[in-house]
């Protein structure tokens, strides 16, 4: 084949012509950047451009004779693509110049085209023949620069915790012994109480900060180090400490907190029972007053009620006991009760009955165990009374008259043991994702000639569609995570309600990401991600059991759907159809102003990449599921059918709009907080992140979409090659995203990491 003889002007234009024909992705947006570049380059006459704007006619697009054409002309200058480049198409184009006409002026123009289309080296180092001169990451985002925007707030606390964790007694190492595993864990909490970390949340006046978020900061980062430890500071502090903290009164705070924060004094939440897992208002396990001896008798009635699963079980001298409370024979509902387990010389008290749960798939440096009590008594002041009390005349009392409201209220109390699980889990995905991806970046694998070196996985583009939506995902959560927590600590909204129904769907929604992630970040490392050494086989183990403790999940996603039908109740037992026809006119219009075949086909990257866009495909899908749902559960009740049993009959129908409304509430909010972000290059690179994560996510539940009309399957299309692209395009700053996550060093033990 002869190679045509092209202008000077035209050949720099070459490599763009040749990547875009190549990509798929070429939209009429697309074209029009181009065509506006050629139309302002002064550096062309008037038969370079009539030629360039022939090449974008997608209606007669270049012949494949003369695509080749180009090729030839790139290969043939024996040129090199440097990916470090700040513009490596623009360089590449520019060499290409300088070797057909000696040193060429460089056409600042392609840069323009080069920026605005998004093009990135791994779009196109596969394209050309010639020598690519790869990197690792680039260096336009700074890795601590990202890392100060996550720890937000809490810099101070964060950067001292971190410093803190370099020390021996932190050094991740295999024991797989439990009886071991659980010493040494042990001793790390021990540790953490010494030094105030465990008191983090608590008033000052017991060791503490009055810090919940900063707390939960801290607990994220345990996971770093093991799960088993992040899991039984948990309990010790946030469950055992924090129900003292938020479910007793001062007496209790005097005589517990302090010693609870320190660690001297060891504790465990016992609230699930082996017969009754996730119906905490159906536990079996009973508190009786008796007046004539003002005491409490706590009792285990039937063979299945036993406590189970609690964790500290085996270390603890004392337990918040969640059971029935019985006053003058009366159910008052379920409340806590310290009731102390073992005496100064850890031996058990008459009455109670301790077993070890033994190995579990992960944290076996946990003391899980079940307990058992035989008319065990404690004094009427061992009655976590906040919320409800037993008065000196024997009389309860308390000020929330409605028991659902006052089981609701004491529960709500205990949310950031919820949103502190989700973070843990996500810590577990943001390691697994690290170590992954550094792993990527020095392992190679295949190549089509052996005369030059395989290519990193890490280029490959399935690899970075299968790690790079992830990495998006964690940002996305971490940002909506911090932001559940400054609502759940903000003492001025004492109504926790609406955030429980959010923390519900977005603790299962995150849990269920971080072991998929994680199981991903396995398989992405091959055998070496099935090895102790490298950590992932035990964030695997660990992290899995986070679906299903704190509530499971798909119990939680019925509760935030149930939140959500909330505003529905009183119609359906009214029978009215006042507020369900507003919504009806709600969602008739928009089904006319939305599913039309212009909309539901539009594909140009201004409206995909629009925040606009994704609000509103989220906002439609969670009202439209609330609707049907509705509906569906009135028109069950309009035939008789009890409300319960209406509700069984659509849970698969509340699972899905759980999902949907947790899904657009973390964009939500990530999207409301990246907008405060005050550098305007971290500011764009964080709404890129959330327009991956929101093309993903739609992506993943195309199939609703699709059935309900509000994609075509054109649109539907260009949104999975939209996420591959991007996916693409974080390639050189995929090292940059991780170490933002800021992991320490020191706890990024996996050799495949470093």
């Amino acid at each position: 084949m002869v190679t045509p003889s092209y202008s000077n002007g035209i050949i720099q234009y070459i490599p763009f012509f040749y990547v875009i024909w190549s990509d798929d992705l070429l939209s009429a947006s697309e074209i029009s950047v181009v065509k506006k570049t050629i139309e302002d380059d002064s550096t062309l006459d008037v038969g370079e451009k009539k030629q360039l704007l022939k090449w974008l006619n997608r209606e007669q697009p270049p012949s494949d004779n003369e695509f080749k054409q180009w090729k030839q002309t790139i290969n043939n200058s024996k040129i090199k693509l440097i990916e470090s480049d700040t513009y490596p198409l623009a360089s590449l184009s520019q060499r290409l110049g300088d070797f057909h006409c000696s040193q060429c002026d460089f056409n600042e123009h392609l840069k323009h085209i080069e920026i605005n289309l998004g093009i990135q080296p791994n779009h196109y180092n596969h394209l050309f023949d010639v020598e690519v001169v790869h990197e690792k990451t680039s260096n336009q985002y700074n890795a601590r620069s990202l890392d100060t925007l996550l720890k937000g707030p809490h810099v101070s606390e964060v950067d001292a915790f971190r410093s803190f964790l370099d020390q021996d007694v932190f050094k991740w190492t295999v024991l797989r012994d439990k009886n071991d595993f659980r010493n040494h864990v042990l001793k790390q909490v021990s540790l953490l109480g010494e030094m105030g970390y465990g008191a983090m949340a608590y008033p000052e006046a017991f060791g503490g900060t009055g810090n919940m978020p900063a707390y939960a900061a801290i607990f994220e980062h345990l996971m770093y180090v093991d799960g088993s430890l992040a899991v039984k500071f948990g309990v010790q502090f946030g469950l055992f400490g924090g129900s003292i903290q938020k479910l007793g009164t001062k007496k209790h705070h005097d005589r517990y907190l302090t010693n609870a924060g320190k660690a001297t004094l060891l504790g465990c939440f016992a609230m699930t029972e082996t017969g009754h897992g996730s119906n905490v208002r159906g536990i079996k396990t009973t508190a009786t007053y008796d007046k004539k001896t003002d005491s409490i008798v706590i009792h285990t009635p039937g063979e299945n009620d036993n406590k189970e699963y609690i964790g500290n079980a085996l270390h603890s001298k004392i337990a918040s006991v969640f059971a029935q409370l019985i006053v003058d024979g009366k159910n008052q509902g379920v409340h806590a009760i310290l009731v102390p387990l073992r005496d100064k010389d850890r031996n058990l008290f008459k009455g109670i009955t301790v077993e070890d749960n033994g190995y579990k798939l992960g944290l076996n440096g946990v003391d899980n165990g079940k307990i058992w009590f035989d008319q065990v008594r404690v004094p009427r002041e061992n009655l976590l009374d906040k919320y409800g009390e037993i008065k000196d005349d024997g009389s309860y009392y308390s000020t929330i008259k409605n028991p659902n409201k006052r089981f609701f209220t004491m529960l709500g109390t205990l949310v950031g043991g919820r949103i502190c699980v989700a973070k843990g889990a996500l810590g577990g995905a943001k390691m697994a994702l690290t170590i992954a991806v550094k792993h990527a970046l020095n392992r190679r694998q295949f190549n089509d000639t052996v005369k030059i070196q395989e290519d990193l996985i890490m280029d490959y583009p399935t690899h970075q569609l299968r790690l790079t939506p992830a990495i998006a995902s964690a940002y996305v959560y971490h940002f909506t995570l911090e932001e559940m927590m400054k609502r759940y600590s903000d003492d001025t909204q004492p109504d926790k309600r609406k955030v429980e129904t959010q923390v519900a769907g977005l603790k299962s929604v995150i849990t269920w990401f971080a072991n998929t992630t994680i199981q991903e970040c396995r398989e992405a490392c091959g055998g070496k991600g099935y090895l102790l050494e490298n950590r992932i086989a035990d964030l695997k183990g660990d992290v899995d059991i986070f679906t299903t403790f704190e509530g499971d999940n798909n119990v939680l996603l019925q509760l935030a759907a149930k939140g959500i039908l909330s505003d529905f109740k009183s119609e359906f037992n009214s029978a009215g159809f006042a507020s369900v026809l507003k919504l009806l006119r709600s969602q008739l219009s928009d089904k006319l102003a939305v599913i039309n075949p212009i909309y539901s086909n539009k594909v140009d990257s201004e409206h995909l990449y629009n925040p606009k866009f994704h609000k509103h495909a989220f906002n439609y899908r969670t009202r439209r599921l609330t609707y049907t749902l509705a509906m569906r559960i009135r028109n069950y009740i309009k035939k008789g059918v009890p409300s319960y049993q209406a509700f069984l009959k659509v849970q698969t129908h509340l699972l899905a709009l759980g999902k949907a409304y947790s899904v657009e509430l973390a964009y939500q909010v990530f999207e409301e907080h990246h907008r405060t972000i005050t550098d305007e290059k971290y500011r764009d690179l964080m709404a890129k992140l959330g327009t991956l994560y929101a093309l993903n996510q739609l992506h993943e539940d195309s199939r609703w979409y699709l059935e309900q009309g509000y994609f075509g399957g054109t649109k539907s299309k260009a949104i999975r090659q939209r996420v591959e692209r991007l996916s693409t395009e974080f390639r050189p700053h995929i090292e940059v995203l991780v170490d933002g996550f800021g992991i320490p060093e020191h706890c990024l033990s996996a050799p495949i990491a470093t």
